[in-house]
């Protein structure tokens, strides 16, 4: 039997990096059960300084994922952690736009606030490696 996963992206402001990740991929931010999440604290199994507004909606603190329309796909969680991204990514996405549609897609993903870090190729292969708001690496090839 294979085994199912998600990508877990460690970040600073995981709601913000969703949204910006869901736009630039054409996927949906999960939505989050506000009512089940208010039962959790009004039961004492988290507390209000696990929760956190975005977008006028209550939400968990820790975290938000987003979800491809098709199916099939993996979830992919942003999660929230303390420390800063010190060094270069050991896994990092790559957007197959293929070659007529890349640099249309550096150009779009950069006006959302992307940065283009370099270039590359080996053989046929050519990609852009390109950071998102907060520095994590990925590449659109």
């Amino acid at each position: 039997m294979a085994t199912d996963f998600q990508v877990t992206v460690d970040c600073a402001g995981p709601h913000v990096l969703a949204d910006w990740w869901a736009e630039a991929l054409g996927w949906q931010v999960e939505a989050q059960d506000e009512a089940f999440i208010r039962r959790m604290v009004e039961a004492g199994h988290a507390t209000e300084a696990q929760t956190t507004t975005h977008r006028g909606r209550l939400v968990w603190a820790v975290g938000a994922a987003i979800t491809s329309p098709d199916p099939g796909r993996p979830r992919v969680l942003f999660q929230s952690v303390p420390e800063a991204r010190t060094v270069k990514n050991r896994v990092h996405l790559d957007l197959r736009v293929g070659d007529e549609r890349r640099e249309a897609e550096v150009a779009r993903l950069t006006g959302m606030g992307a940065t283009e870090l370099w270039r590359g190729s080996q053989g046929p292969s050519t990609w852009v490696t390109m950071a998102d708001p907060e520095g994590n690496e990925f590449c659109v090839a």
